[in-house]
Order: C-alpha cells, then sequence, then structure tokens
C-alpha cells in the first residue's frame, strides 16, 4: 500500500507497549520496507506530557503508543502491529495456521491485556508506597500461567520457528520483570526465548536503552 507520508510513532523509551510497536517498526523496516518516524511523548516530565490536551486530542486515553498511519491515527499497540501486518506485503507476524494464528493472539492477548496493565506506570502512580510488591506480585501471576503455555506452543520462538506478535509482547514483559526484580530464572522457556530474541537486531535496536528520549544515565 503507497502511503504519502511516513508513519509517526508518539511513544516514550520505557513503555512496553511503545516497545512493541518499536520492534514491529524495526521488524517491518527489515522485512516490509517501512519507514517511521518517533515523537517522544515524556510519561514523567511536567507531570505527564501524555495528559496534555495536545496529546488527548491525538489519544482520549492518554496513553502511549499512537501512532499516525494512512490518515487515521490508532492508539493501541496490538491493533498497530495487526494493521501493519493486514496493510503491508512481507513475511507475516501472525502465523498462516488458524490454530497457530490463535496461538499467537492468546499469548499477545495474555501479557497485553493480563499482565502488563496492572503494572503500568498509571496504576503504579496509584499504588503509591506498595508499588513493587504489587508489579511484582502481578508479573509473577502472569508468568506462572504463561510459562506453562509457552512449553507447549514454543520451539525457536514463542510459536514454532518464526517471529510473531508473541515474540512482540514478550521480550517487554521481560524486561519489565528485570526492572521490578522478578526471578525470571523460575521460568526457564520465557527465560530461554527472552535470551534467543534479544540477539535479533529489531529487539535489540528498539530496546529502552537506546532510544532517541532515554535519558543519558540509561543510556548503554
Amino acid at each position: 500500500m503507497a502511503t504519502q507520508t511516513k508513519p509517526i510513532l508518539h511513544g516514550y523509551f520505557r513503555s512496553s507497549c511503545s516497545w512493541r510497536v518499536r520492534i514491529g517498526k524495526f521488524l517491518s523496516l527489515a522485512l516490509k520496507g517501512i519507514e517511521f518516524d518517533q515523537v517522544p511523548v515524556n510519561l514523567i516530565k511536567d507531570g505527564g506530557q501524555q495528559l496534555t490536551d495536545q496529546y488527548k486530542a491525538l489519544n482520549p486515553m492518554q496513553q502511549v503508543p499512537a501512532v499516525q498511519i494512512d490518515g487515521i491515527t490508532l492508539s493501541q499497540s496490538l491493533a498497530v502491529i495487526q494493521y501493519i501486518e493486514e496493510t503491508r506485503p512481507g513475511p507475516r507476524l501472525l502465523p498462516a495456521d488458524p490454530k497457530k494464528r490463535a496461538q499467537v493472539r492468546m499469548i499477545s492477548d495474555l501479557i497485553a491485556s493480563g499482565i502488563q496493565p496492572v503494572q503500568n506506570l498509571y496504576v503504579l502512580q496509584k499504588i503509591g508506597a506498595e508499588k513493587l510488591q504489587w508489579a511484582q506480585h502481578f508479573i509473577q501471576r502472569g508468568f506462572e500461567a504463561l510459562e506453562p503455555i509457552l512449553k507447549e506452543t514454543a520451539s525457536k520462538y514463542c510459536v514454532g520457528d518464526e517471529i510473531s506478535m508473541a515474540d512482540i509482547c514478550l521480550v517487554p514483559q521481560v524486561y519489565n520483570a528485570e526492572r521490578f526484580k522478578v526471578d525470571v530464572d523460575q521460568f526457564p522457556t520465557i527465560k530461554r526465548l527472552n535470551q534467543t530474541l534479544m540477539k535479533v537486531d529489531a529487539f535489540k535496536v528498539s530496546h529502552p536503552s537506546c532510544q532517541p528520549d532515554t535519558p543519558a544515565e540509561l543510556c548503554t
């Protein structure tokens, strides 16, 4: 599909939802020939730039990411990834086989709906002093469900031997687990998959440690 302008990704360096789209972006750049521009949205500075009227007009939920693409704005990471999948030719992020495609969606939703939302910045700000224990509890609970599922579906990657939307969801969530000091060694399948995926260029170059808005002290 021809586009008049490059898509624009509005995101935050440490947002796992933004990271999913960045991974998809770099995979798309490598595999589908799509280029994106990035506009940082600082979730901390000035009380949170996502809470401004200007950003609310772009994304009424006042969350990141938001992606302007093909004359529309999409504001959910999985919707963005699936839109790119459905409108751009190239290697698939959703398998052709219906069973595998359902497994990819199941894993993606488990992470994107069942784990990440209850430990995101907005929720943790509301929790206050107990935020570390809160995040640890829900990540631990989610990984205890995810590990046996991945034992059944995984080969080289989360579902079989091709990178899929499930892998795009997994890596940012493992980053969050490590950030909140969850012992990932308890989950050998999750750990192995993450280590394998972090050798792939799209996952490395999209890492929070090397984004345009990454603070200098966190850059590697």
